[in-house]
């Protein structure tokens, strides 16, 4: 284990050992306890048994009708981001299928244009064969194994660091 991991562990039992008394855990004291699961890297939440029971409380409350994130106004973090998709490989941009009513998605590709007959073109002249040589090369976009994040801003240096988790037991 890091050094820097050390203190966030230690925090992490600590709190969750004080919200873990028989007393009823308020919404916010399970908002705390899912932000302190979720940024935790060094062993993820699932590495931690501490983090079973709130992150498991949360997984099942998201199935059901109504669900509310749980947050931790002590924080300012409010509820999670979301981002399904990784970044494209170099060289390609994010692109979208179009549906039959031509409709887009909602960036499910990487897209790059390639000329297959570069190298061959005389000149500047474009001829309609060498037109056929540009191509849309696509292929689908990467998805996060850690799609959720929360932005958690350190107070002392005042920068945002994002935590990326996933809700897969």
């Amino acid at each position: 284990m890091t050094a820097k991991a050390m203190p966030h562990r230690i925090v992490l039992a600590l709190y969750l050992a004080a919200t873990a008394l028989p007393v009823p855990a308020a919404a916010s004291e399970w908002g705390c306890q899912v932000l302190l699961c979720a940024s935790s890297s060094n062993p993820s939440w699932r590495g931690m048994s501490a983090c079973h029971p709130p992150m498991n409380r949360l997984i099942s409350a998201m199935k059901k009708p109504g669900f509310d994130w749980p947050t931790c106004p002590e924080a300012g973090t409010g509820s999670p981001g979301h981002e399904r998709y990784g970044d494209c490989p170099e060289g390609y941009r994010v692109g979208s299928r179009s549906d039959r009513n031509s409709f887009a998605g909602k960036g499910d590709l990487c897209v790059k244009t390639v000329n297959f007959c570069q190298g061959n073109a005389h000149g500047s002249y474009i001829s309609d064969r060498q037109r056929g040589c540009i191509q849309r090369v696509t292929m689908p976009r990467p998805l996060r194994s850690e799609p959720y994040y929360f932005d958690i801003k350190n107070d002392t240096s005042g920068q945002t660091q994002r935590h990326w988790f996933s809700l897969n037991r």
